[in-house]
């Protein structure tokens, strides 16, 4: 797995409005020149029935009680979601082709439909238009991290907001998306078609990777050397690194191998009595 973000130093930086509306023009014209002036040969076929096989499936609830976070958002975000995942579902990564998320789903704009949704910035929560979105980044990261296909970029999330509260994957096991620069890209390096299907219940958003012929392997994700960190400006930073085992049809380990690492400021306390859980609502 190829993946960006090596650790830097986490300390918050104070930046003028100014510099930052004029960083994101360029970040953004960068990202263009990248998509229409590279080499790099992207993924824009779909295909309208569903590919034979079932590579991985999973689901995650479209609505979440989170402190903090008016209910608003949270349906806000179902509307947005709702109006991204049809423009990548069906999508078909033919070997050799990149999966790239910012350029299938384009610009979140109110002119699309798009509300405003839950987004973290700096850590903190605020609403913007298209907000949300990140759901559907994370579920095709964590899907991704059970196939074959290589993550050649995706940008963790910064930022640990809310405390485990129901978290059943390791923590960082997630992907950040940001219009445009903060993409998701998955390229496929196999000798196989591989299709994202996407789509929401009345509960869950739900993703499956599918392929033409069936899989190979199955992989387990498991987190090692998780720890807390005091950083010498004051706040807390959480660590950890995800791996991968890699499991043949005869549930033989074939290999145990390095995906990432993770480092975010914690937004709580570490060593908090533990918390009454959050519920999902369904």
């Amino acid at each position: 797995m190829r993946e960006l973000n090596p650790r830097h130093s986490l300390a918050p930086r104070h930046r003028s409005a100014i510099r930052t509306y004029m960083g994101v023009k360029w970040f953004r014209l960068r990202r263009y020149m990248n998509w229409y002036l590279s080499r790099t040969v992207f993924a824009s076929t779909k295909h309208d029935g569903h590919f034979p096989h079932l590579i991985f499936r999973h689901q995650t609830p479209l609505l979440r009680e989170l402190r903090n976070v008016d209910m608003w958002m949270q349906h806000n975000k179902v509307v947005n979601v709702s109006i991204a995942a049809p423009k990548i579902n069906g999508m078909v990564i033919r070997p050799s082709e990149t999966f790239s998320y910012w350029k299938l789903i384009g610009t979140t704009s109110r002119l699309k439909g798009y509300k405003k949704g839950m987004v973290l910035s700096h850590g903190q929560v605020v609403s913007g238009v298209g907000g949300g979105l990140c759901q559907l980044s994370n579920l095709i990261y964590w899907m991704t991290l059970h196939t074959p296909l290589t993550v050649t970029e995706r940008h963790r999330h910064s930022y640990d907001v809310f405390p485990d509260t129901n978290r059943n994957q390791p923590f960082g096991s997630g992907a950040t998306c940001f219009y445009n620069y903060m993409d998701l890209q998955i390229c496929n390096e196999s000798d196989r078609l591989y299709q994202l299907i996407v789509y929401l219940t009345d509960t869950h958003l739900v993703g499956e990777w599918r392929s033409d012929l069936p899989a190979v392997h199955t992989y387990e994700i498991y987190e090692k050397n998780h720890w807390i960190t005091q950083e010498y400006w004051g706040g807390y930073v959480r660590h950890n690194t995800i791996f991968r085992k890699v499991w043949n049809h005869e549930r033989e380990l074939v290999r145990d191998e390095y995906v990432t690492e993770n480092h975010a400021i914690m937004m709580y306390e570490p060593l908090l009595a533990p918390m009454k859980q959050e519920k999902h609502i369904l």
